[in-house]
């Protein structure tokens, strides 16, 4: 249990994160003990959503993976149908519906287990949260009720995943924590097609089929944001990949110019990287980015626009940041990756401590080489090649 990756969050987002799953798991036990042996008809509304929404994510899983499409975010269909089982079902056939998206981790395989976890346990305080706000044991099914219902049940579900996120992460972004414009529109529509789902299943269980092809629309359009950001990011650091920060910070110098604002880029290179992959092993080299990446976001500030250039290459660009102001902003990342420590395992099985990382980084500012992307990484890669030239692990202003 000692190595279970869980116990590697902040404390406080440990604690709130356990709060969230040990509030969840009481929620739901009081949701069996107190609800009545389910009538033959609520058994047979059960079947109905319980059936379409698995035909659909199972159909659409299959879809997805002969076309070797390997992630995916399921969670729209998942909270389609648990909205139409707030309306449509008794709380103990409720919680008969959330075995569906912890199946779903199971059989996905999913590396941080706990964090789907905490955020199944989220989605189930929002569910039942919202059922109690409709009425326990009977639940008002008005148009008014249905969408302050659907306002609640994805507002209270995004707050207690984002705050989690943000306790987790503090330097991370608003998007990071709450997404973006498009999956707020998703989840709109998710409990749109749960609520007429449900609302349908309470007059006859067999209607309720008619909402499975819209369930397959949503299913394959919620991967849209999922495919986007894989395209957008590299996959072995998380960070934004050489075209999407070219992009960007294309974006960002062009908005700055006219208003001669300060800004600086930032290349950096890690020293000697090739003797990790070859006398640790490329496992270990993967390990050493990915910890880089995760300091590099923790130590830039907030608004810096953070990439990998490739291989061992990282670019940043430094938004409001005059020559001195960058400089001491690479100082203290060339700092800190000294002070890194990166556990890994080396080519022989045995756990392995990577230490004496050390990164060489040159910086060219608006200031002196102006606002066009492509003259910044040209004098920022002389200031860093003088940097290795005069003996690595330095910063050197263009």
């Amino acid at each position: 249990m000692r190595d279970w990756p869980m116990w590697t969050l902040r404390l406080p987002a440990l604690t709130y994160w356990l709060l969230v799953d040990v509030a969840a798991l009481a929620t739901v036990t009081w949701a069996i003990i107190s609800s009545e042996t389910p009538a033959p008809s609520e058994i047979g509304r059960f079947a109905a959503i319980a059936g379409t929404a698995g035909a659909v994510i199972i159909g659409s899983s299959i879809y997805s993976h002969r076309l070797g499409e390997t992630e995916r975010n399921p969670w729209a269909a998942h909270l389609s149908y648990l909205t139409a089982g707030v309306l449509a079902l008794p709380p103990n056939l409720l919680v008969l519906l959330l075995f569906g998206p912890a199946l779903h981790c199971l059989l996905a395989q999913r590396p941080e287990t706990y964090r789907w976890l905490f955020t199944l346990s989220a989605t189930a305080l929002a569910v039942f949260g919202t059922r109690y706000l409709l009425g326990w044991t009977d639940p008002k099914t008005s148009l008014l009720m249905m969408v302050v219902g659907a306002a609640v049940l994805l507002s209270v579900r995004a707050g207690l995943i984002a705050f989690g996120l943000k306790l987790r992460t503090p330097s991370a972004t608003f998007e990071e924590n709450v997404g973006e414009p498009i999956d707020a529109i998703l989840g709109v529509v998710a409990v749109s097609i749960g609520g007429l789902m449900g609302f349908v299943a309470l007059t006859n269980a067999v209607h309720a089929l008619i909402a499975g092809p819209s369930l397959a629309l949503l299913e394959r359009a919620a991967q849209l944001p999922q495919w986007r950001r894989s395209a957008q990011r590299d996959a072995k650091t998380g960070l934004a990949n050489a075209v999407h920060w070219d992009s960007k910070a294309r974006s960002e110098l062009a908005k700055g110019a006219p208003r001669i604002r300060p800004m600086a880029v930032m290349l950096m290179d890690l020293d000697h990287f090739k003797r990790v992959n070859d006398e640790v092993g490329h496992l270990a080299g993967d390990a050493a980015l990915a910890a880089i990446s995760l300091l590099l976001r923790s130590t830039l500030r907030r608004d810096d626009l953070v990439g990998r250039f490739g291989g061992e290459e990282f670019v940043v660009l430094l938004p409001d940041a005059s020559p001195e102001v960058a400089e001491n902003v690479a100082e203290r990342v060339r700092q800190a990756v000294a002070d890194l420590t990166v556990p890994t395992m080396a080519t022989d099985g045995k756990p392995h401590e990577l230490r004496g990382l050390t990164v060489s980084i040159g910086v060219a500012t608006t200031t002196r080489f102006g606002y066009e992307l492509p003259d910044l990484l040209v004098a920022a890669d002389a200031a860093l090649l003088a940097a290795k030239a005069y003996g690595r692990n330095l910063v050197s202003m263009a």
